[in-house]
């Protein structure tokens, strides 16, 4: 029932997801925020929306070609979620899901930090000096681009029906804004959710303005590629700062021709902090004692 829905999804109720996911989060990071900005919240999400839009714009103009390909994929029983043994629908879908994440999140993004010019596009969305759930979608056009180039590799690769796509990217929709939403929870129940799906307080991580945790916990949906990979971290939410050290000028990455532009700019190597005292805060994390 739930997969036929997704299968015909409207357009419509797609809009209507976006905006009440922004609303929704936007509302309670003014009730429970985790940290104060004292910011012109609208002003600030002026670029994001800017960006969210451009986003959509480019989805929506290349989405016949997920079509065409999960209806190519779904005719000749292509990819690897039709080559393995049959299996209940469930597990069918969660499969279908999971590895969408993996190929189509996790992996771009991974390589999006490891290779030089990847990084100067992604760069847009890590110079925000105030993450918040209109972070979300702060991704420069070049970015939606290469995105939407792999999960258009992954539905060939893993063979995923239009049903499956819609449900991920509904899904995904939602965990981004939750992800980045400046929400204070409650440490046990953030540290709890952290084992399943990406927490606020484990995305928040992802963030931090300088090396190893800027290269860290990389997950959209699910957390489990970050552990499994070796990429996890956690840093205390006190100690993190957002930006990038390298990109440090806000009046450039509040504007939306600086920001369109930050990718061609020259490439400049990023620092690393200093680890001791911040494994130290993670041990007091873990023991309780923060």
């Amino acid at each position: 029932m739930v997969l036929q829905y997704f299968e015909t999804i409207p357009s419509t109720h797609r809009s209507l997801l976006l905006v009440m996911g922004i609303t929704l989060f936007w509302l309670l990071e003014g009730a429970v925020p985790l940290v104060r900005f004292g910011y012109r919240k609208w002003r600030h999400a002026l670029p994001n929306f800017f960006f969210t839009i451009t986003t959509i714009i480019i989805n929506f103009a290349l989405a016949f070609l997920l079509l065409k390909t999960s209806d190519w994929v779904a005719n000749n029983e292509f990819g690897v979620i039709n080559w393995l043994p049959s299996m209940p629908l469930w597990l069918y879908v969660i499969l279908g899901v999971m590895l969408l994440d993996l190929v189509g999140a996790y992996l771009p993004h991974l390589l999006e930090h490891k290779i030089r010019p990847l990084w100067m596009i992604h760069l847009v969305h890590h110079t925000d000096h105030e993450v918040d759930t209109t972070t979300a979608n702060r991704h420069h056009p070049l970015e939606s681009m290469i995105r939407f180039v792999f999960t258009l590799a992954g539905v060939f690769l893993i063979g995923t029906p239009i049903g499956i796509i819609m449900l991920y990217q509904s899904l995904s929709l939602v965990a981004t804004q939750f992800g980045h939403a400046n929400i204070r929870l409650p440490r046990k129940v953030d540290e709890a959710l952290s084992w399943i799906i990406v927490s606020p307080d484990m995305h928040k991580v992802h963030h931090h303005y300088q090396l190893p945790y800027t290269d860290s916990n990389y997950g959209n949906i699910f957390s489990v590629w970050d552990r499994l990979f070796g990429t996890f971290m956690v840093l205390h939410p006190s100690d993190i700062t957002y930006g990038v050290d390298t990109f440090p000028d806000r009046k450039q990455n509040e504007s939306i021709w600086g920001l369109l532009k930050q990718p061609f700019h020259k490439y400049r190597r990023p620092t690393t902090t200093g680890l001791k005292d911040s494994l130290n805060r993670t041990k007091d994390i873990f023991s309780g004692s923060a």
